[in-house]
């Protein structure tokens, strides 16, 4: 019982920033953006949030100062997309390679330095419920508010007007110019969400999960979030599988070196995450064809107003 529950919260724990990046991606993809700047946006997002909370000692302040980082390097991308009509992968790998750069070498004075952290939940009287209680008790309010926005965002795309709309944008921008609603700015503000919940995503990574800054240290979970958004076909309940998917296979890698165990190398351990995303994207090609693999009609290209 006790490996299983080391499992279940580690897994649970392991699995929020990847969620945050994808749902964040699938509101951007389903307007019509393709972001691939989203592993950039999760860096200066870590980076902006242990800065800001380690100055101003403020939790609230860190995770504000990473959202607004991350929307800053989201307009930059909605810019050259939306307004100059760039190509969006180009656009996207440049903000990325930018952010790179540019948190490396900004951060390289915070290495090594203690910052604050978010703790876990008082969970109370929860904490003796068998099983349930003492993974809760390892969790903390962003990782609760992260599977909240699960089904809001859910319910936001299929049943409200502002999800309509977007939706609408994603799959045919002209038609729904011709209905009147404003596809750039509906493309901007999805942009920009999306920026905003990648970059909290990496301030859970320097604020919550190992709590400093080191460079790099989102180890492509950018990258795999967007691998996510199409495994779970631009549907925010699949995506929550498939990050809970991505945070079994860290938990498995934690056991493993907690227990001494050696039944797998280590060395395939730390891969089985990016082979799962080379084994989503495999299986992608092959149903891209089908209903099951489709994406937004007009995912990636430019709008031109007639």
């Amino acid at each position: 019982m006790d490996d299983l529950i080391f499992i279940l919260a580690i897994t649970l724990k392991s699995s929020i920033p990847v969620l945050l990046a994808s749902l964040g991606e699938i509101i951007t993809e389903r307007s019509g953006i393709l972001n691939l700047g989203v592993e950039g946006m999760m860096l200066v997002g870590a980076l902006a949030g242990f800065v800001v909370g380690q100055q101003s000692g403020s939790l609230l302040l860190g995770f504000g100062g990473a959202m607004a980082a991350g929307m800053l390097l989201a307009l930059v991308h909605a810019f050259f997309c939306i307004h100059l009509r760039a190509s969006q992968v180009i656009s996207g790998l440049a903000v990325t390679i930018l952010a790179t750069g540019l948190s490396s070498f900004l951060g390289r004075p915070f290495i090594g330095r203690v910052g604050i952290h978010l703790g876990s939940l008082p969970v109370g009287p929860l904490a003796e419920v068998p099983l349930v209680g003492p993974v809760l008790a390892q969790q903390n309010w962003l990782c609760l508010a992260a599977l909240a926005l699960v089904p809001l965002t859910a319910w936001a795309l299929a049943g409200s007007w502002p999800g309509l709309s977007i939706r609408a944008v994603g799959e045919d921008p002209e038609a729904a110019d011709a209905a009147g609603v404003p596809v750039a700015p509906i493309r901007y503000a999805c942009t920009l969400f999306g920026g905003l919940l990648a970059g909290l995503g990496g301030a859970y990574l320097s604020l919550v999960y190992t709590p400093g800054w080191k460079e790099g240290m989102t180890g492509g979970q950018g990258w795999i979030a967007i691998a996510m958004v199409i495994f779970a076909t631009w549907r925010p309940g699949r995506a929550l599988l498939g990050a809970l998917l991505f945070g079994g296979l860290t938990a498995l890698q934690f056991y493993f070196q907690a227990t001494g165990a050696e039944l797998v190398p280590a060395w395939i351990l730390r891969l089985l995450p990016y082979l799962l995303t080379v084994g989503i994207l495999f299986l992608v090609t092959v149903l891209k064809r089908t209903r099951f693999g489709a994406a937004p009609a007009a995912l990636g290209q430019p709008f031109f107003r007639g």
